[in-house]
């Protein structure tokens, strides 16, 4: 390397040694083979640091020099999947106007590494991690359109698999073959001694189509398969997965990818005796991970895919002796959970308890934001949080089931019920941001005024996750009101699989009809267009202001406050179906005695009662000076 890359390489791994060899130490710091992989590791980071190219290198001095690109109000995150948004990667390329159009800052393409033939858990069974399913393309279109993008100022999201690989991976094939170093990278077992005992706490993800947690193959043997038996954990004890994950980690960032989705990071490290979720191992890993990716790689940073109560979910973002050291962002499942909740209700006050209840975030880090994703729903209401508003958590629960399936009397949604769990009776829910919002049952009734409140209803949900401090995700087709594509029936490999009903290939006719304003598509992309520019210049809304719930608002209002040294900004969210009084005295007071709706320009005393419209949104500062 030239004199001027050594220095650097060298400049980082002093910066960034103590969090690796913290992280480090307790997975590893007594392992045989610890302190040799410790030194392959470093080689490796050279390596992949040395192959970097000239442009990727003066992106990371960028991002060094600005690492809080990712909390700017202006990054806008659109998710996914290449095959259903544009065909394949060179197609993704050909819309890169409507992206920026719309004011998207980073894109998530969902899982486009090679994944196993058949049934594939949505692309999330990966059989080689350096190779792009050739349905979509190459490595080199990855590379490519990472190039463009990154041309755009759009950054490029990519899931990495952290805890599994598919059976069909090269080094599961080896192991079933008998090779002692590949066997070594999973969690196999020669009878069914250990599995029990691990059994004996361990809760499964799927019962219905996936229980148990093992698998045998060959040879009388047992693979640890957390989620399908064609899924094989990965043992993260052993120091060489640490080594082979890092290394596929850093190639991937040499092709272009900025942010990795770390995908079901929770599961990644196994003890006996608990549900080998949330060990204190995982927070170790991820920031140890992390500190190579700052070395080699630093315009990268880490969204943890935690799926877990908000007790846990802090920890991702690191709290304690890994304060802000662990990944970069994560996602923010109660908000999401939350917004369903009271949306259904028409009632924020377990909504209001939740969130102000709710662990705060380092500074340096943002919540991923959204108001549904690829998954399904479930409703992770707790007995305890609910009771605290003085409801019965099963009940509740067992409501929004009924409620967004279209089983409750005088339901606008039409969602599908996924894994009712027989013993709690609890249900998860599919279905698209629109369809659950009540927009495809009012266009099939030809009700004008029930498309109207529909359409309230999508702009509401996005203007939660605008104001919220994090990075807002915006799930493919949800800016023009895509319904739910019930032809996943036909496809043999997801038709046991209701999740695809809200996984829609994008409709680029009704996509042209979004410069119309008086069609869905038009209304619904005009005013989540409007949404997203004011918040690009709202400095409030960075995902490094903090956020202030405000109780007392009324039922049906859900409100809070960012801080910022500019100036606050109140967010008030109506959602009832009837406008609600907001007393101001529960408001911050501006100095000017007026405050301003960012989002119309209006303008109001402060002394006054504040009207939040009926599923309505109000973005209040002060009408002058600093506050």
């Amino acid at each position: 390397m030239p004199v001027r890359d050594i220095d650097i390489f060298i400049a980082r791994l002093d910066r960034w040694w103590p969090d690796l060899l913290d992280g480090w130490a307790a997975p590893y710091g007594g392992h045989p083979d610890g302190d040799s992989a410790l030194d392959r590791l470093v080689e490796r980071l050279a390596d992949r640091y040395r192959e970097r190219t000239e442009p990727l290198k003066r992106h990371d001095l960028a991002r060094t020099l600005k690492p809080d690109w990712f909390t700017d109000p202006s990054m806008i995150g659109y998710v996914f999947y290449v095959d259903r948004f544009a065909g394949t990667l060179a197609g993704v390329a050909d819309h890169l106007d409507y992206l920026a159009e719309l004011g998207v800052r980073y894109v998530h393409l969902m899982p486009l590494l090679q994944a196993r033939e058949g049934e594939d858990d949505g692309g999330y069974a990966v059989m080689d991690y350096r190779a792009v399913d050739p349905a979509l393309g190459t490595i080199a279109d990855l590379e490519q359109l990472c190039g463009h993008l990154r041309d755009r100022g759009i950054s490029v999201c990519v899931d990495l698999v952290l805890n599994h690989t598919a059976a069909e991976h090269a080094w599961a094939r080896r192991a079933r073959a008998g090779d002692p170093w590949a066997e070594a990278m999973y969690r196999i077992y020669p009878d069914r001694t250990m599995p029990d005992r691990f059994e004996a706490t361990l809760p499964e993800v799927f019962p219905t189509f996936a229980p148990g947690n093992f698998t045998r193959i060959k040879g009388g043997r047992w693979a640890w398969t957390t989620f399908h038996s064609y899924q094989w954990d990965l043992d993260w004890s052993n120091p060489e997965v640490f080594l082979e994950m890092t290394d596929v980690l850093l190639s991937l960032a040499n092709l272009g990818v900025d942010v990795f989705r770390l995908d079901a990071v929770a599961f990644m490290w196994k003890r006996l005796g608990t549900n080998c979720q949330n060990q204190p191992e995982v927070h170790d890993l991820l920031q140890a991970l992390r500190a190579c990716a700052r070395i080699a790689a630093p315009a990268v940073i880490f969204k943890a895919e935690a799926i877990v109560g908000p007790d846990q979910l802090a920890h991702y973002l690191g709290l304690g002796r890994h304060h802000g050291r662990v990944a970069d962002m994560a996602y923010q499942n109660s908000l999401m959970v939350q917004f369903w909740s009271s949306l259904a209700a028409g009632d924020t006050r377990l909504m209001t308890h939740v969130l102000r209840e709710f662990p705060h975030k380092p500074v340096n880090t943002a919540w991923a934001t959204y108001i549904r994703c690829h998954d399904d729903i479930g409703w992770a209401v707790t007995e305890s949080d609910a009771a605290a508003v003085g409801w019965d958590g099963p009940a509740h629960r067992a409501f929004l089931s009924a409620f967004y399936t279209g089983a409750f009397p005088g339901s606008f949604a039409r969602g599908e019920g996924f894994q009712v769990n027989p013993e709690t009776g609890d249900q998860r829910v599919s279905g698209t941001f629109a369809s659950l919002a009540g927009l495809e049952a009012a266009i099939e009734a030809a009700d004008p005024e029930a498309i109207t409140k529909a359409i309230e209803r999508i702009l509401l949900g996005h203007a939660l996750i605008l104001g919220w401090d994090g990075i807002p995700l915006l799930y493919m087709g949800d800016e023009i009101g895509m319904l739910n594509d019930r032809s996943y029936l036909d496809m043999p490999d997801q038709a046991a699989d209701n999740r695809w009903l809200h996984r829609p290939r994008m409709d680029w006719v009704a996509a042209g009809r979004r410069h119309q304003p008086a069609t869905v598509e038009g209304r619904i992309f005009a005013g989540l267009r409007a949404l997203i520019e004011t918040r690009r210049r709202t400095p409030q809304l960075s995902a490094a202001a903090p956020l202030r719930i405000v109780d007392g608002l009324g039922q049906s209002v859900f409100g809070f406050v960012r801080e910022h040294p500019l100036g606050w900004l109140i967010a008030l969210h109506g959602f009832g179906d009837r406008d609600a009084m907001v007393d101001p005295a529960l408001l911050p007071k501006p100095a000017s005695g007026i405050l301003v709706d960012l989002l119309d320009g209006s303008r109001r005393l402060a002394t006054r009662p504040i009207v939040v419209p009926a599923r309505g949104v109000l973005w209040l500062v002060a009408a002058a000076g600093l506050e």
